[in-house]
């Protein structure tokens, strides 16, 4: 099985509704929140079911970043958003923000292993790398 294949079946079993439990992007930001004051602050007068609605946006275009090659308009966006200039989101915290995701897909995929982990670091670790990338450039 490909890794691109590893990583679509761990993405199908993650968003499958959990009674009981916030979906897996909600239980990704409560992750996220805690895991810095530096994230808290960033966040403190966000509408979080608006940044759950933008996530999903830009976490597609990360993947579909991966898979083509192409930064599509989403990505782009997000980056120069993101950058020195503007909303000042610096480098280091897409690497909490990747162990925050893949600590959440831990605790949501019943079949987490090496290899899911690896799907998921090499599916978003391209559209990542613009990211930071983009801090400095726009």
């Amino acid at each position: 099985m490909s890794f691109d294949d590893i990583f679509d079946a761990s993405y199908e079993r993650v968003v499958i509704p959990r009674p009981g439990s916030p979906d897996f992007f909600e239980a990704f930001y409560r992750r996220f929140l805690m895991s810095s004051s530096e994230v808290r602050m960033l966040f403190r007068n966000t509408d979080m079911a608006e940044q759950r609605h933008m996530l999903k946006k830009s976490f597609f275009s990360l993947v579909s970043f991966y898979a083509s090659g192409i930064i599509d308009d989403v990505l782009r966006r997000t980056a120069y958003l993101h950058s020195a200039r503007q909303l000042n989101i610096k480098p280091h915290l897409y690497d909490l923000w990747l162990e925050c995701l893949i600590d959440t897909v831990r605790a949501y995929d019943p079949e987490f292993s090496d290899d899911v982990e690896l799907a998921w670091r090499l599916i978003l670790c391209p559209g990542i790398t613009y990211m930071k990338f983009g801090y400095y450039h726009f």
